[in-house]
């Protein structure tokens, strides 16, 4: 039987290419951006964790599922840049970009920009009347309950009074999103470098006889008849 597939040069795979003395200059602006992008990228992770945790005790039921899709994306981005898979970055940068602007969002509904109400429960998908985690537990806040009126009966929800903080929660809000902004960014302009850099290695990439037409290689035919020799043995 003659099978056929196509003869790649030996030694001539992504990585070897990519590392070969003609791209020593390309070699380090790759290693020194995956050191920058790999930083970024951590950076950007744990500033989602601890995002995620405050409004987890927020009950931003919104921004939770958005902060759990963007710490997997960013898995999936380091993963690509490690492994040298130019998709995975492609879907990080296009989630960057959303990222983006979710948080341009946020920050137009907590500062109340276009009609935007903080006091809705949109953060919430109006399940609940919970609030940012920050409003209440800000930088000098002193939280205190407040006795309901006696007209209100007991279901009624409890009265809390904040007072003296140094921040007020919205700020910390708008804070965090544009930390979250400036660091896509960055993670941003390096995907797209990245994705360039792998975009020319895997077009000086060759086959022998081009990408379009394969050369074959055909193995000889072996015969399907076995030489059957007598084999004496000794006592």
């Amino acid at each position: 039987m003659t099978s056929a597939f196509p003869i790649i040069k030996p030694g001539r795979n992504y990585q070897s290419s990519l590392f070969s003395p003609g791209n020593i200059g390309t070699t380090v602006d790759v290693r020194v951006f995956q050191l920058v992008g790999n930083e970024s990228r951590v950076s950007m992770k744990l500033a989602s964790l601890e995002r995620q945790i405050f409004d987890f005790l927020g009950y931003q039921w919104v921004p939770i599922l958005g902060n759990f899709l963007h710490i997997i994306i960013v898995i999936l981005g380091l993963f690509g840049t490690i492994q040298y898979r130019s998709k995975y970055i492609v879907v990080y940068s296009i989630w960057t970009a959303l990222w983006v602007a979710w948080n341009v969002f946020l920050i137009c509904f907590y500062l109340e920009v276009g009609g935007l109400s903080k006091d809705t429960d949109l953060m919430t998908f109006n399940i609940s009347m919970h609030r940012s985690w920050w409003r209440e537990h800000g930088p000098g806040c002193v939280r205190r309950e407040v006795p309901a009126p006696a007209s209100r009966t007991l279901e009624d929800h409890t009265y809390i009074s904040v007072t003296g903080c140094m921040l007020e929660f919205q700020y910390v809000e708008v804070m965090h999103s544009a930390l979250q902004i400036l660091l896509a960014l960055v993670g941003f302009v390096y995907a797209c470098y990245v994705i360039s850099v792998f975009t020319e290695e895997e077009d000086s990439f060759d086959f022998i006889g081009g990408l379009d037409s394969y050369t074959y290689h055909h193995c000889p035919q072996k015969s399907s008849r076995v030489q059957l020799k007598p084999v004496c043995l000794s006592k």
